[in-house]
C-alpha cells in the first residue's frame, strides 16, 4: 500500500483520538470525511461518494465525501438526530500563511445532548444531557441543558428504583453518560434507549471519582459542592462526571452553567411515565402530537422561555400549598385584567430567547445577529416592569424586581453593531460608523480609493508640469505613473522606473506604493478589526451572564402565569383552594381537553368528593363510551393543574395536596418486551401498589379485564380492598369496573361508595347522559354500545338472540335479577357455590368408590 500523505496522516491521527465520532475534517471551504466515516455519512446524508485516488485500483481507493463549511450545521443536525457524535476538526491557521501542513485541531464534539445551535433545537422544550453514577450504597444523577445553563442533581438510596426512572422520564434526556456500575444494568439501559430514545455512553469510572468530581464542581459553580447537602457524595459524583464529559466534548467556556440545583423528595409531585402518557400531559397517546394534550390547552405563552417553563411546571407540580398559593394569587391578578394581560402578551412576544442567546454568546458560537437580538429583548424589559407595576401579588412584585434590562450593555451593543448585521462575522460590515476610528478610516479608504488615485494624479501633474501624466493599475505591477516619451526630461528624481513600453515609461513612487498597500489591504484589515471588536463586545456581554439568566427566568415565569390567566379567563376556570387536608372536592368539574375539543355540544360537568374517611374509594360502573375514563382523567388533571398553580375547569374546587397520581387506564401489548396486555397491566398495578401512599390519588380503570372472568374479578376485588384498607394503603381511589359484582363492597368496606354513569335506554337505542350519580349500574348496555360503534345490524340482532337464550337458561344473570334473590349482588362465594352445586348434580353416588368420594370432596372444597 502506498505511503500516506502528510494530510492523510494528520486525518488518521485525529480519527484515532475520536474513534466513536464522525470526523468533519476542514479542507478549505469544505468539511471532508474519509474511509468508514465517508461510507456512513454518504448513506445517512445522501451524499455522493467519491475518491481522490482515481489512478489506483478500486480496492486501494480512499472513499471520501464532503459538505460546504458554511452549510455544515444542517448536515450535523441530521447526524445528531440519528444519534451520532460529530467531531469538528478546524484549520487553526490561515492556509495562505501556513508553512507546510496546515495545523488542525478538533474544536468541538457535537452530541445529541450538547447541541447549542438554534436550528438543531426545539424552541419549546429543553435539551438535557445527564450523568448517572451508581455504587452499592446509592445512585446519583445530574441533568444539564447547556443551551440554557440549567443544571440539577439528585440522589437516591440503592439503585434508585422507580424514583430514578421517574426523574429520567421527567427530564427525558437525549444523552446519558453512565458510570461502570450503571452501564452494567441492562434494565436501565433498556429504559433509556427504548422508552426515552436516549443515546447512552459508558463514561467509565475515572471521571466519577469523588476527589475529581469535587474539584470540577467547586471550579464550575460559585457555591461549589456547598450547593449539595453535606455527605451526598452520589449527587456530587454525578455532577462532576457530567462536567468532565462536557469539558471533554465542548472545549470552550461553559461559565453560563453557573448554578447547581438540588432536587429533594417532597418538593414536587412525582409522576411516572405511565401517568404522563395516560393523562396526555404533553402529547396524545394516539399520535404523539401536542394538539389534544393538556399542554395544548394551557400553553398560550409568547416567549421560548415560557414555552419551556410551562412544560417543566406541568411535569413537576408543587407540593407546598404556600408556593402554590403564590402562583394562584399572581394568576388571579392577571386573570382579572384582560387589557393589561393583552399588553403584557404583546410585550412578551418581542423579548426573544434570552436564555439560549446568552448561552451561545458565552459558548462563543454567537454572531452579531444574536447580540442585536439580545439587546432588543432586554430593551423590552423596562416596558414589562412598567406593565407589572399595578399588580399587588407578591410573586409578580418579586419577578418585577428580577427584570434587569442592563441598559449600559444595550447601549454598548447599540453603539457597536448595526441594526441589521450580516449573517457571518468573518466578512465584516457590521460595526456601526463612529464606533471605532480605525474602522472608519479603513472604510473611507475602501470607499474613496479612486478619489485618492485621482488626487495623486492631479498633484503630480502640477508638481512635474507633465500634462499627459496619468496614474494606472494592473495586476502585475499594481499602481504606476505613466509618462510619454516627450516628457522624459521632466521626470523627477524620486520616480523609480518600473517598465518601458514603446511610447512611454511607467514609474512608481513611495507614496504610490503606500497608497496601493493601504487600498489593497484595507478589506483584510477591516474584516480582522471588525471581528476583533465583535469579540470584545461579545466578551463584555458574556460577563453579564448571571444577570441575563435571572432576567430570562423571570420573563419565563411572568409568561407562564399570564398564559394560565388567559386560559382561565377564556375557559371560565376557577381559583382552587389548595391545602394540606385529605380532601378533594370539585363542584361541576370539567375535562380541560375534551371540553376544548367538543364542537357541537356542551361538556356535562360532574362533582367529585373524596377524602380519607367516608369517601375513600369510588367504584364507578356504567357502559363503555359513557365517559368513565374521561371523568377519572378529569379529576386527576384538575388536581395536577391546581398543584401547578393554575386555575381549574370547575365552579369550585378544594384540593388537598396529593403526593403522587397513579394511573392504570387502558392496556396495550408490549410486544417488544414480550409482554401481553395482562402482563403489562399487572406490572403497572404492582408498581402502583408498591409505591403509592395514603396521600396519593389512584386512577384504576378495568383492573383484571385481560384474563378470565373469575381471575379478573378476584384480582380487581383484591386490589380494591388493598387500596381501601387504611392499615395497608388507604389512598383516594377512583375505580372503574365492568364487574358489577364489586358494587356489593359498599357497606362491607368502610369508605367505599358506588357511582355510575347515567344512561337512558329507548327501545334498542341508548343515550349517555354523562352524569355521575350514586349507586351501581343496573346493566352494561354492551350490545347498544356495539350498535353505536357501527357493528352491522345482522350481528347486533344475533347478539340479542344469544343474550336472550343465555338469560333464559340462567347462564347470565343481570345485576337487577341477582338483586331480587338476596343482597342485591352476586358474590364471589355465590359463584363458587353455584359451580359446586352443578358438580354435585352430575355425581352418581351409588357407584362411587371411597377414594372417588374423597377426591370429589377435595374438588368441591377447591371450588368453594
Amino acid at each position: 500500500m502506498a505511503e500516506l500523505t502528510p494530510m492523510r496522516r494528520q486525518y488518521k491521527e485525529m480519527k484515532e483520538l475520536h474513534p466513536d465520532c464522525i470526523l468533519f475534517f476542514r479542507l478549505g471551504d469544505f468539511y471532508e470525511m474519509f474511509d468508514e466515516d465517508a461510507l456512513l455519512a454518504s448513506k445517512e446524508l445522501e451524499l455522493t461518494l467519491t475518491t481522490r485516488d482515481r489512478g489506483k485500483p478500486e480496492e486501494e481507493r480512499t472513499p471520501m465525501c464532503g459538505v460546504p463549511y458554511h452549510s455544515a450545521d444542517a448536515y450535523v443536525a441530521r447526524l445528531i438526530s440519528k444519534g451520532y457524535k460529530v467531531a469538528i476538526c478546524e484549520q487553526m491557521e490561515d492556509p495562505a500563511l501556513a508553512k507546510g501542513l496546515v495545523e488542525r485541531e478538533v474544536v468541538r464534539i457535537v452530541t445529541p445532548g450538547t447541541v447549542i445551535d438554534s436550528n438543531m433545537l426545539e424552541e419549546g422544550r429543553n435539551n438535557y444531557i445527564c450523568a448517572i453514577c451508581r455504587d452499592a450504597q446509592g445512585t446519583g444523577v445530574c441533568f444539564c441543558d447547556i443551551s440554557t445553563g440549567e443544571c440539577t442533581a439528585a440522589s437516591f438510596a440503592g439503585d434508585g428504583g422507580e424514583h430514578l426512572y421517574n426523574e429520567l422520564g421527567r427530564f427525558s434526556p437525549r444523552e446519558a453518560v453512565l458510570s461502570d456500575e450503571a452501564w452494567s444494568d441492562p434494565a436501565l439501559l433498556a429504559f433509556l434507549r427504548q422508552r426515552l430514545e436516549c443515546r447512552c455512553e459508558n463514561g467509565g469510572g475515572e471521571r466519577f471519582r469523588p476527589e475529581r468530581a469535587r474539584k470540577l464542581v467547586n471550579d464550575q459553580f460559585p457555591e461549589g459542592a456547598r450547593a449539595l447537602p453535606e455527605g451526598d457524595g452520589h449527587a456530587l459524583q454525578a455532577a462532576g462526571g457530567l462536567l468532565s464529559y462536557l469539558y471533554e466534548t465542548q472545549k470552550t467556556d461553559l461559565s453560563h452553567i453557573s448554578a447547581l440545583g438540588y432536587q429533594t423528595t417532597g418538593q414536587y409531585m412525582e409522576l411516572d411515565l405511565t401517568a404522563r402518557r395516560t393523562l396526555e400531559l404533553t402529547a396524545t397517546m394516539r399520535s404523539g402530537e401536542k394538539r389534544g394534550s393538556l399542554l395544548w390547552v394551557l400553553d398560550k405563552t409568547k416567549t421560548p422561555m415560557g414555552h419551556r417553563l410551562i412544560r417543566a411546571w406541568m411535569e413537576r407540580p408543587l407540593l407546598s400549598p404556600a408556593a402554590i398559593t403564590r402562583r394562584l394569587s399572581a394568576v388571579e391578578d392577571l386573570a382579572g385584567d384582560a387589557v393589561g394581560r393583552e399588553e403584557l402578551a404583546l410585550c412578551l412576544k418581542e423579548v426573544g430567547d434570552l436564555e439560549r442567546l446568552i448561552g451561545r454568546i458565552v459558548y462563543g458560537a454567537a454572531g452579531c445577529r444574536d447580540l442585536v437580538a439580545l439587546a432588543a429583548g432586554l430593551g423590552r424589559l423596562p416596558r414589562l416592569r412598567e406593565l407589572l407595576a399595578p399588580y399587588p401579588s407578591a410573586l409578580l412584585a418579586s419577578l418585577r424586581e428580577e427584570l434587569d434590562d442592563l441598559e449600559p450593555l444595550r447601549a454598548l451593543i447599540g453603539a457597536a453593531v448595526v441594526d441589521e448585521p450580516p449573517f457571518s462575522v468573518r466578512e465584516g460590515g457590521f460595526i456601526r460608523a463612529g464606533y471605532n476610528a480605525d474602522v472608519d478610516r479603513l472604510r473611507d479608504v475602501m470607499v474613496n480609493g479612486k478619489g485618492m488615485v485621482a488626487a495623486i494624479e492631479t498633484r503630480e501633474k502640477e508638481r512635474t508640469g507633465i500634462k499627459s501624466l496619468k496614474v494606472g493599475y494592473n495586476k502585475v505591477f499594481g499602481y504606476y505613473i505613466e509618462v510619454s516619451k516627450s516628457y522624459y526630461d521632466q521626470v523627477p528624481e524620486d520616480y523609480i522606473r518600473k517598465q518601458t513600453l514603446s511610447g512611454c515609461e511607467r514609474y512608481i513612487t513611495q507614496e504610490l506604493k503606500d497608497m496601493e498597500h493601504t487600498i489593497l489591504s484595507a478589506q483584510d484589515k477591516i474584516t480582522a478589526l471588525e471581528y476583533e471588536l465583535f469579540c470584545a463586545v461579545r466578551e463584555q456581554t458574556a460577563a453579564q451572564v448571571g444577570r441575563i439568566q435571572r432576567s430570562a427566568a423571570a420573563v419565563g415565569q411572568v409568561d407562564v402565569l399570564a398564559s394560565f390567566a388567559a386560559v382561565a379567563d377564556e375557559q371560565n376556570y376557577c381559583k382552587p383552594e389548595v391545602d394540606l387536608s385529605d380532601t378533594v372536592e370539585i363542584t361541576e368539574g370539567r375535562h380541560p381537553v375534551v371540553e376544548r375539543m367538543l364542537k357541537t355540544s356542551l361538556f356535562v360537568p360532574n362533582d367529585t368528593r373524596m377524602d380519607s374517611r367516608e369517601n375513600l374509594v369510588a367504584i364507578l360502573t356504567g357502559p363503555n363510551m359513557a365517559g368513565k375514563s374521561t371523568y377519572m382523567r378529569q379529576v386527576a388533571l384538575i388536581v395536577l393543574m391546581a398543584q401547578m398553580g393554575c386555575f381549574v375547569p370547575a365552579r369550585r374546587a378544594r384540593i388537598g395536596v396529593v403526593d403522587r397520581v397513579f394511573t392504570r387506564i387502558g392496556a396495550s401489548d408490549d410486544l417488544s418486551a414480550g409482554q401481553s396486555t395482562f402482563m403489562v397491566e399487572m406490572t403497572e398495578v404492582a408498581e402502583l401498589l408498591k409505591n403509592a401512599t395514603s396521600k396519593s390519588l389512584l386512577i384504576l380503570d378495568e383492573i383484571g379485564r385481560g384474563t378470565s372472568t373469575y381471575d379478573g374479578m378476584s384480582i380487581a376485588r383484591a386490589v380494591l380492598e388493598h387500596c381501601a384498607d387504611r392499615r395497608r394503603l388507604g389512598a383516594k381511589t377512583l375505580f372503574a369496573t365492568h364487574y358489577h359484582e364489586l358494587t356489593c363492597l359498599e357497606g362491607q368496606i368502610p369508605g367505599v361508595k358506588n357511582y355510575n354513569i347515567a344512561a337512558k335506554k329507548k327501545k334498542d337505542d341508548i343515550l349517555f347522559l354523562r352524569k355521575i350519580v350514586r349507586g351501581g349500574a343496573d346493566q352494561s348496555y354492551g350490545i347498544e354500545v356495539a350498535k353505536l360503534a357501527g357493528v352491522p345490524d345482522r350481528v347486533i340482532q344475533r347478539a340479542r338472540e344469544i343474550l336472550s337464550e343465555l338469560e333464559r337458561d340462567g347462564c347470565v344473570r343481570g345485576a337487577a335479577e341477582a338483586a331480587a334473590d338476596g343482597d342485591g349482588q352476586v358474590s364471589l362465594l355465590d359463584l363458587g357455590a353455584s359451580q359446586a352445586a352443578e358438580r354435585l348434580r352430575r355425581v352418581e353416588v351409588d357407584t362411587m368408590t371411597p377414594i372417588e368420594a374423597m377426591n370429589l370432596l377435595f374438588e368441591l372444597k377447591q371450588l368453594l
